[in-house]
């Protein structure tokens, strides 16, 4: 079993742009998030590359350079239950409607397009990989994080990104609400953070926050246990030290 611990962290939402906002709603968390007409700023790129990354990307490319900064680069994990599902509903809709199709839309439609774009900004060869667990994406972003810290990298940055599923899928959402996006950046440590495998438990349990706030929240915050339960299995978070 690999200890671990946040080294730095990150997060983004339209109504939430600094770690301070965040970690005084992280405290007392109202669901859901404000409506706020906000896209992250990335000033980090171009703007000519900016304007191909749709917000849910650009999202994830803030809080990923938030967390990583000018770290030494390393195993990246992008966790998404949805990814960039939107663009991808507007390809079937054109399709459906016998329009011809962007291949640079279809291009950043896929699961791994945010770990693409992120890995090229940065001229990036490090091992990237991108995970999708439904409810537990997160916690399986985490875990496979602590496969790599056990396998001897020295750091892995992890990122999660969701949104509101667009119409016509909205009734699918457990917890509608706006996008919004996080990243921490993982090291070893004698004695941190586990993630352990463990019983489901009641289905009937209904959490305040959506999966990947909840994993958010005890990462960044001093619980010492927390049970998590999804339709994909249960998973045991512990803070040891």
């Amino acid at each position: 079993m690999t200890d671990f611990q946040v080294r730095r962290w990150a997060a983004w939402a339209p109504s939430l742009q600094t770690q301070e906002a965040w970690v005084g709603w992280l405290s007392a968390p109202v669901w859901p998030l404000a409506p706020v007409d906000a896209v992250a700023p990335l000033a980090e790129v171009s703007a000519m590359t900016r304007r191909r990354i749709d917000p849910l990307g650009r999202a994830a490319l803030q809080v990923a350079w938030g967390a990583q900064g000018a770290e030494p680069t390393g195993p990246v994990v992008f966790a998404s239950r949805w990814g960039e599902i939107a663009r991808s509903v507007a390809l079937l809709r054109q399709l459906s409607a016998g329009e011809p199709l962007s291949p640079t839309a279809f291009s950043l439609s896929v699961h791994n397009a945010s770990s693409a774009l992120y890995s090229i900004a940065r001229g990036d060869t490090a091992n990237y990989a991108a995970v999708s667990a439904g409810e537990a994406s997160a916690a399986a972003g985490v875990c496979e994080a602590v496969g790599l810290l056990a396998d001897g990298a020295s750091q892995v940055l992890v990122v999660s990104i969701e949104a509101a599923l667009p119409e016509p899928y909205e009734g699918f959402e457990r917890y509608p609400g706006p996008l919004r996006a996080w990243a921490v950046l993982l090291e070893p440590a004698e004695l941190g953070l586990r993630l352990v495998a463990a019983p489901s438990g009641d289905r009937q349990q209904v959490d305040d926050l959506p999966a990947d706030l909840a994993t958010l929240r005890f990462l960044v915050g001093s619980a010492a246990r927390w049970r998590q339960s999804s339709p994909q299995g249960g998973w045991l978070w512990s803070r040891h030290g």
